[in-house]
């Protein structure tokens, strides 16, 4: 809808439509948020205004921008909803980021931030097919007395089986043939099961350059802070896209989390939604399982998680339970 043709709700949505860019800016777990705008919403709110600039006259005179006001209670809302457990509340961010990432692939020079966002929609787009009202199951024929019960199927994770559906017939990422050699290389180096390079594929779309708008960078997109910390230099030059040297800082990262918490699945939700967090909703229900604190994490990584899993099963024939602890040193 052009600017100007509705009124009321209908004008509103279409501001909001124009602010996709902003909306797809502010996708990222966080710490729940406070009640004002997060420090970063003005660098983010400047980031869209200069990604909203640069698109063609004839998309810009289809929307208006919203104002600074606007932009951090908007701001201040997706860090809620990221950093809560709500699924739904997820799925609802998907009409934004699409736009989003619809905006962002019309300026060639943003593909690092659009490779990035499309994995957060990719995990957004699930959430929706997850909490979607679906046509109650026929009752299950009862049994004979002496029929054997049926096996409970294996599901190391909430949602797997249902990302596994999804990124079944997928074709990997172009990039993912040249590079896959390098990283496995690098992650048997530091001990790591080498199916566990598909990791970038749900953190960067093996998009070495890839950058998310609150720093992160690099195909298995670390943060500046644990980039050094995992040994990485991140100025002149920045390491984290250098594809060998962040594989082996992405394997190093990865045995550290699975020494802590010891599983796979627990590791990567750390790697997703920090350490910090995980360590004290495990201490909070006394529980050593991902499946036990999944619903207290946030919606992201509720996604990410089975998202990965899923990814490996496919990519490299390898389930979840049979991915193999780091090899002992």
């Amino acid at each position: 809808m052009r600017a100007g043709t509705g009124c009321g709700a209908s004008a509103r949505r279409s501001r909001w439509a124009a602010a996709a860019l902003l909306a797809a800016t502010g996708l990222r777990a966080a710490e729940p948020a406070p009640a004002a705008a997060p420090a970063d919403s003005a660098a983010l709110f400047e980031l869209g205004r200069q990604l909203f600039e640069q698109l063609p006259e004839a998309v810009k005179a289809q929307y208006d921008f919203p104002t600074r006001a606007e932009w951090d209670a908007k701001f201040a809302k997706i860090q809620q909803v990221l950093a809560g457990d709500s699924l739904g509340e997820l799925a609802a961010l998907a009409p934004e980021a699409r736009q989003g990432l619809a905006m962002l692939r019309l300026l060639p020079e943003y593909e690092d931030l659009a490779a990035w966002l499309e994995q957060r929609l990719d995990e957004i787009e699930a959430a929706q097919a997850i909490t979607a009202p679906r046509p109650p199951s026929p009752p299950a024929p009862p049994l004979r007395p002496d029929a054997p019960r049926p096996a409970v199927p294996y599901q190391p994770v909430p949602h797997y089986q249902a990302w596994l559906e999804r990124v079944r017939n997928r074709p990997p990422p172009a990039r993912a043939a040249q590079l896959l050699p390098v990283l496995r290389a690098a992650f048997a180096a530091e001990g790591v099961p080498v199916e566990l390079v598909w990791l970038a594929e749900a953190e960067s779309s093996f998009n070495p350059a890839a950058r998310s708008p609150v720093g992160a960078k690099g195909l298995f997109q670390f943060m500046p802070d644990t980039a050094k910390a995992m040994g990485l230099a991140t100025f002149l030059p920045d390491e984290r896209t250098d594809p060998a040297k962040s594989a082996r800082a992405a394997a190093r990262y990865l045995r550290a989390l699975h020494g802590r918490f010891g599983n796979w699945a627990l590791a990567l939700a750390a790697y997703n939604a920090g350490e910090g967090r995980v360590s004290r909703l495990l201490a909070a229900k006394g529980a050593q399982s991902f499946t036990a604190i999944a619903e207290t994490l946030p919606a992201e990584t509720r996604m990410y998680v089975p998202k990965v899993c899923a990814l490996i099963a496919t990519r490299a024939g390898v389930p979840p339970e049979r991915i193999a602890p780091p090899r002992k040193k």
